[in-house]
């Protein structure tokens, strides 16, 4: 019997960080649910102890039920009949197995069906999810669209929906077209308003994930003779009011147990969310966010099963008389891909501990005014998770993808067969740094804060920390990395000009996030030292990668941008 929480102790590590005591006892308004549901926790370590069990119910689900499921998932796949989506078989029991253990709707508050859990954990069971099946935390984590109804939908819309999430439905957001993917400033599905006042939208939707579900949240053009975002709002549409029709599925390279639709909507009834002309400029913007994390999430599960697989493999696998593990450009590339894992991991639950803080006080804000400390913690956390989150997103598919590649590398000719799941992952691992935004997109967000010193900031702030004599030298590199980082950022401003420091945010981002990293697992190995290789291997990466790319920055000449097809301002 697997269990795929309680054999990760990384996982309770994280979820018992010092900041969570501040983080329940807000998301539990001190605990004020104990005298109205029998399920709510009495304090604290109730709290902790009831998602730790809920988290090992996830575990035992995903070791015992998904993992078995994933392999005649990704082989059979879901198919179109008479427009709508039927489910692989395993698919299904994996959705009926969620349902029946009251998995769904995991972050919604008690009054609407659900659990009342922080991000933290609910992005904690996202993670355990992905590495048993990536395919499957799609349709799971989609159930995140329901925060976006909670956030900024109406208190009908809300007693109308999210019960029904929390008792198994699924969702979607619809967002792309044929003609527009990243450019959702290009969206054209039109909505209508009636005499009544009621909407109806028409038009195509493309590369829909999960794109038959039950509840879609949906971004149309409300607006007619406009061309940009501020056209557009958000709908809800009901699968039982009718009105949309699956084209067809995509045919995949993975995910396969994901359907990825094409949806034709036909005079579809919707609901208007919030207010219009803010679909785009803020509801999305707020969905994405949290999609964007959901994908960090996956990233990590991935790179966890992808890490298993290759050592498992290294260790059964004799060549020469002895198993490959014991030849040092094996083990060097296991412990880098644990060293990637770790660090990944570390930067995904700080980025879900900052989402949490900036959250719940928007959600207390909701209910009586916050003192002057507590909107001062709110804009703290709200930077921090602005800043986190493209960086997380980014940084964990990367790795992600690396880690499959690796994983597949240490199988050797046997990686490239049908015969291991290292080729499964591999495929599946491929979209984390295409979808819900690509790198490139990430780094177009973060760059921002690396102007800003928004990363330096926080680089400087955890540098106070103090640490035991034996990691004193990693915190001096790290120290050391960060002045090269610094002086790149200098030099890259001091061009002044806008081209070669777009042209230049992707590494700086990238040392950003390196040096980040290493802190955190600084702070993790202060805490727990099992995690004390991982942050020496780690930061020895990371410093040749840093350096590596300062000497690029300082070596380049502004003028040399011609020769990669970029013209300068004076020339644009």
């Amino acid at each position: 019997m697997a269990n795929f929480y309680t054999d990760n102790p990384s996982l309770k590590h994280h979820l018992e960080h010092p900041m969570m005591e501040k983080i329940v006892e807000l998301k539990e308004r001190n605990f004020a649910d104990a005298d109205k549901y029998d399920y709510a926790p009495q304090d604290f370590a109730d709290a902790m102890d009831s998602y730790d069990r809920v988290l090992e119910i996830v575990g035992e689900i995903c070791g015992d039920v998904v993992a078995e499921n994933a392999e005649d998932v990704d082989h059979n796949g879901p198919r179109v009949e008479n427009g709508r989506v039927i489910y692989a078989e395993g698919t299904q029991k994996n959705l009926d197995a969620c349902r029946k253990a009251g998995l769904m709707g995991m972050a919604m508050p008690r009054r609407l069906g659900g659990l009342n859990f922080p991000i933290t954990p609910y992005i904690m069971a996202a993670d355990i999810v992905s590495r048993a099946d990536a395919g499957f935390e799609n349709l799971w984590g989609l159930q995140d669209c329901a925060e976006t109804v909670y956030e900024f939908a109406s208190e009908e819309q809300k007693e109308k929906y999210i019960p029904r999430v929390c008792a198994g439905e699924t969702m979607s957001m619809d967002l792309t077209e044929p003609d527009a993917g990243s450019d959702l400033q290009s969206v054209m599905l039109k909505a209508t308003q009636k005499e009544d006042g009621s909407w109806v939208l028409n038009g195509v939707k493309r590369f829909i994930t999960n794109g038959d579900s039950d509840i879609h949240l949906v971004l149309a053009r409300s607006e007619a003779g406009t061309k940009d975002g501020r056209g557009l709002s958000m709908f809800i549409y009901d699968k039982r009011n009718g009105g949309v029709n699956v084209r067809r599925i995509e045919n995949k390279m993975g995910i396969k147990g994901s359907p990825t639709c094409e949806l034709v909507y036909k005079d579809a009834p919707a609901e208007l969310v919030g207010t219009q002309r803010m679909g785009l400029i803020k509801y999305v913007m707020a969905l994405m966010n949290g999609a964007r994390l959901g994908i960090a999430a996956q990233s990590v599960g991935l790179s966890e099963q992808a890490y298993r697989e290759a050592l498992a493999y290294a260790k059964d696998r004799k060549q020469f008389g002895k198993a490959i593990i014991e030849f040092p450009a094996v083990s060097e590339m296991l412990a880098i891909m644990k060293a990637k894992l770790d660090a990944s991991r570390a930067l995904l639950y700080a980025c879900a501990r900052y989402v949490d803080m900036y959250k719940v006080y928007d959600d207390i804000a909701k209910e009586r005014k916050l003192t002057i400390e507590e909107k001062k913690e709110q804009k703290y956390y709200s930077k921090l998770a602005d800043a986190y989150t493209p960086l997380a997103k980014g940084m964990t598919s990367e790795f992600c993808n690396q880690n499959a590649y690796d994983c597949i590398q240490i199988h050797g000719g046997s990686g490239f067969m049908k015969d291991y799941a290292c080729e499964r992952i591999y495929r599946d691992a491929r979209i984390t740094s295409i979808y819900e935004g690509t790198t490139q997109l990430q780094t177009v967000a973060a760059i921002r804060h690396v102007s800003t010193g928004t990363y330096l900031d926080s680089i400087n702030e955890m540098a106070k920390a103090e640490v035991v004599a034996e990691d004193q030298d990693v915190k001096n590199t790290l120290v050391f990395m960060t002045q090269q980082y610094a002086a790149a950022i200098e030099l890259v401003e001091g061009v002044g000009s806008t081209a070669f420091r777009d042209f230049m945010a992707r590494r700086l981002v990238e040392m950003a996030g390196h040096i980040i990293m290493g802190y955190l697992l600084l702070e993790d190995t202060q805490r727990n030292g099992e995690f004390r290789d991982s942050l020496h291997v780690y930061v020895n990466y990371g410093q040749a990668e840093v350096a590596r790319h300062a000497d690029f920055i300082t070596n380049f000449k502004p003028g040399d941008l011609a020769y990669y097809g970029i013209a300068t301002e004076k020339e644009a």
